[in-house]
Parts: C-alpha cells; structure tokens; sequence
C-alpha cells in the first residue's frame, strides 16, 4: 500500500449560524486516508459524518480547517476530478433507463461512454440497465449510484451509506464489489456506514465522530483490541467476581463471568480462582465485534446514521 496521503482533512471544523449561538456540527476533525485502502467513517444519526462528506466534496464551505485531495487544497479550486462520490444515493431521472441515465452524467462531465456496460455489470445491473429508473428498488438505485461514482474512473470513491436498501444478497455484493476496488482496481475508498458488521469486513481502518468530534482512528483491528476479555464459565460466580472484580473490570453475565482483561492476565486470574475454591469450566478470550467497540467508544446506543 502506497503510504502517499489521498485525502488529509486538518481541523477541519462547520458551524451553522452566528458563532456566538451556531450549531458546531463538526469540531476540528482531523484524519488521513493513505492511497489503497478502504478507510471508514463511522459516527451515531447527528454525529457530522454528512457534513463531513459534503464539505469533501466541496457541496458546502468549511468554517474553518482544511481538506487536500491528492495533495491540493480544496479552498483553491474544485473537487479533483480523479475524485467520485455517491451520496444519498445519487440523483438521477427517473423516466429514463439506467444505462441511459449513465449516458447523460458521462456526456454531461466529457466522458465517453465505453465504460457504461461494464459498470453496469460491475454493480449487478446488467439485466436491468434498460429499465427505467421509476421502477427501481432502492438497493438498485444504490448500485446506479455507485455505477455513476466510478465513470471517470477515479482514483478516490466517497461512498455514503452505499448499502442503504439492498437484502443480505445484495450487501455482500457490495461488499465484494468495494474490496475489489482497492485491491483489484487500485483505488481508494472513504466509506460512510451504520452497518459496522460490513464495515468490520471491508475496511482497513476506521474513524468514529461523536457529536462533531473525532474520537478515535485505528485500523480495524487495532479498535478491537482496546479491550481485551475474558469469558469465564465457573460456580460459583458471586464467589469468582468477588476473587477478581479487585483486579479487573468484570459483570456475571447469564452462565457466565464477563471479566476486562488482558491475555498476560490469564494465569493470575485463573490462581486467583483456584484460591478461592472456584471451580472453572472454561476461559475463553472474547473477541468482540466492531458494533460493541463503537458503542463503548462512544457510550451510545445505536450506530445508526
């Protein structure tokens, strides 16, 4: 992977109305997205994940702070045009074809129109590019709109919510189908999601907003890792919680004794046990998902964006 930065937002920051009473939608938000990867963009409904992606995009102009894309100053010109997007879901006429919806963005931006049925096929459309729009699914307008995100065939694809509306099938196409990007085609991809077990699978690192604010940047598994633990299955477990709860973070949760702690810890925990006369049927490491980490990160109660 190239480390060469594509996209570097620094302290990036909007605020709606007056200063003095203005809602800060997105404070100082500062992270890099290196060329390659799948990077993703997680935040709580409200957090400033679309406020981010538009200032991206150039849609609306920052308060304060700076984007660089492939390493030039948005406030200097516009979007690069090695840069494509799909967001809420693309905007397209609903009385023409897919294919022929495709025709016109690609005349409209001085493309040609050779890549329009390959795309189409790329993103499962290839049977329905002669329907008419009207009567798409949503899940097919989210594949239309990723077909219109790559026409020019971009280095950069900004993807928001690009699994909105598509069954099990069809997220594990897109899937596939945004894997493939970067690791087939070369590209990057900035991908906003609420749908963390996808993004668990698809990206390489991830940033969460809260309230406007960048919280934590990480790879993947580097999040998951933050807090080790332990599932101990042991009677009797007011006995075993007392023996550690010292020591270590740790809640009975149904047959069992949840317990925060790191893979050094194993052989203390397990003395400690024995000590107190516990008798222990099973320890086993807890790997926890990227939805768990995401609301312990940020105390809420649902990913949803």
């Amino acid at each position: 992977m190239h480390e060469d930065p594509v996209l570097e937002i620094t302290e990036l920051s909007k605020t709606y109305g007056r200063k003095a009473g203005g809602v800060r939608a997105v404070q100082d938000v500062s992270l890099t997205v290196r060329a390659g990867e799948v990077y993703g963009f997680l935040g709580a409904n409200g957090a400033g994940k679309s406020t981010t992606i538009r200032m991206l995009l150039g849609l609306i102009t920052p308060t304060s702070g700076s984007v660089r894309l492939f390493g030039k100053d948005l406030r200097h010109g516009e979007p690069s045009r090695r840069l494509g997007s799909l967001v809420d879901g693309g905007a397209f006429y609903p009385f023409l074809s897919g294919r022929k919806n495709l025709d016109v963005l690609a005349r409209t931006q001085g493309l040609g129109t050779e890549r329009i049925d390959p795309l189409l096929a790329q993103v499962g459309l290839e049977k329905d590019g002669k329907r008419k729009v009207k009567g798409y699914s949503t899940g097919m307008r989210q594949r239309l709109g990723v077909a219109a995100a790559l026409l020019n065939d971009p280095d950069l694809v900004i993807l928001d919510e690009p699994a909105n509306g598509l069954d099990a099938a069809g997220i594990q196409e897109m899937r596939r189908l945004i894997r493939s990007l970067a690791e087939e085609h070369g590209k990057t991809v900035f991908l906003s999601s609420h749908l963390l077990n996808e993004v668990q699978q698809v990206c390489d690192r991830v940033a969460i907003i809260d309230r406007g604010v960048l919280i934590r940047e990480d790879t993947v598994e580097g999040i998951l890792k933050t807090e080790e633990s332990f599932h101990i299955v042991a009677t009797p477990l007011d006995a075993a919680r007392a023996a550690l709860v010292e020591s270590w973070p740790c809640e009975i949760e149904g047959d069992g004794l949840q317990v925060r702690a790191g893979r050094a810890d194993a052989p203390e925990i397990l003395r400690r046990l024995v000590a107190a006369k516990v008798d222990v049927f099973s320890m086993a490491p807890h790997q926890r998902t990227l939805e768990e980490a995401f609301l312990a990160i940020t105390g809420t109660e649902t990913a949803d964006a």
